[in-house]
């Protein structure tokens, strides 16, 4: 019975998200693409995939970052379409994945701002699906308070921003801090609202929003070793989601990566992340994890929740298309296989 009422409602979007899951690379495509010895051929046989002509009217010589804006187009058109089909929770649902790429623009404007560069080369690299309205005003603001005053208050970024008014200056460390406040406060409300969707969607997000939560404490401990950030502030930082939250406390006072790797192994999911014998480093090891998780999602039915897994596993995809493509460009093709599965 519930899964006749999902299909009144969003059969035709769950057809259509996996419709285009079933488009992404599969293994023998990606032989293909390491076989070839020029950015041209990578085209063309790209061209024979689901990406199609995708790069019909690019004119030659192709570049890397040519290839990785048109496939990332191809992700938001279709991302943009699903989201135009979307009502009620769905539509809700949709926007709460655009929240995190928001924050992602806004940090990277007002550091940009305050190194007073070039408003307009800022504004190309945003991510599209993080855009709104009053993103270019934000080069006006002079600190947190007018920032909230006079661009972010009308955003759905807002709510998040309430434990970040006390921020004085807006250096680069206050930004980052700010940033990763408000994907703290962005995640667990994310959380919140996905508790609230029927099963299996609510199953399926909080494995993988208790992962993302694990990763970004991984990620904000690592990246502050040698730094001025006081556990304290790691504390405020850190968000309550994940395998991690008991280790906390002693995450806040890691001083380097030894100690932080004999904290994080003991949680058995990520026991293999640091120092294992295979070339991956632990972003790799993050992305193939998430994708792991994205797959088993697709094993349910009658769920949203592979709109989320879909969109991280296109977004792999386009890394592996774009790694593929620097490893041809630079002619390192001894590396050109260190991309991540995404089936």
């Amino acid at each position: 019975m519930e899964g006749l009422f999902f299909n009144i409602e969003n059969g035709y979007i769950e057809a259509l998200v996996r419709g285009y899951r079933s488009g992404l690379l599969t293994s023998s495509q990606y032989i293909n693409l390491t076989q070839c010895d020029t950015l041209e051929d990578l085209k063309l046989q790209l061209s024979s995939t689901d990406y199609g002509n995708f790069m019909a009217n690019v004119p030659s010589p192709l570049s890397t970052s040519t290839i990785q804006r048109k496939a990332s187009d191809k992700l938001y058109d279709e991302f943009n379409y699903i989201r135009s089909q979307s009502t009620d929770s769905l539509a809700k649902f949709m926007d709460y994945i655009t929240y995190g790429y928001m924050i992602d623009n806004v940090a990277l404007m007002i550091t940009g701002t305050i190194h007073e560069r070039d408003r307009s080369e800022i504004l190309d690299r945003c991510h599209p699906l993080g855009w709104f309205d009053t993103l270019p005003t934000l080069s006006v603001a002079t600190d947190i308070e007018s920032l909230y005053q006079t661009v972010l208050i009308d955003t759905p970024l807002a709510p998040y921003f309430y434990d970040c008014l006390s921020a004085e200056d807006l250096d680069d460390l206050n930004i980052e801090i700010i940033r990763n406040k408000l994907y703290k406060a962005y995640l667990e409300d994310f959380y919140k609202f996905s508790q609230t969707l029927p099963s299996p969607a609510n199953e399926v997000m909080d494995r993988l929003l208790q992962f993302e939560g694990d990763k970004r404490a991984i990620n904000i401990t690592l990246n502050s070793i040698g730094t001025e950030l006081t556990p304290e502030v790691k504390l405020e930082i850190f968000p309550q989601l994940g395998s991690l939250i008991p280790f906390h406390l002693e995450l806040s006072r890691v001083e380097d990566s030894e100690t932080l790797k004999g904290i994080v192994s003991n949680v058995g999911t990520y026991k293999d992340f640091f120092g294992s014998d295979d070339d991956k480093n632990l972003e790799d090891h993050f992305y193939q994890h998430e994708m792991n998780l994205c797959r088993d999602a697709f094993t349910q039915q009658f769920t949203i929740s592979t709109i989320w897994s879909w969109v991280r596993s296109k977004e792999q995809e386009v890394r592996n298309i774009t790694w593929i493509a620097e490893c041809i460009a630079q002619n390192q093709k001894e590396r050109i296989n260190n991309y991540i599965s995404v089936y």
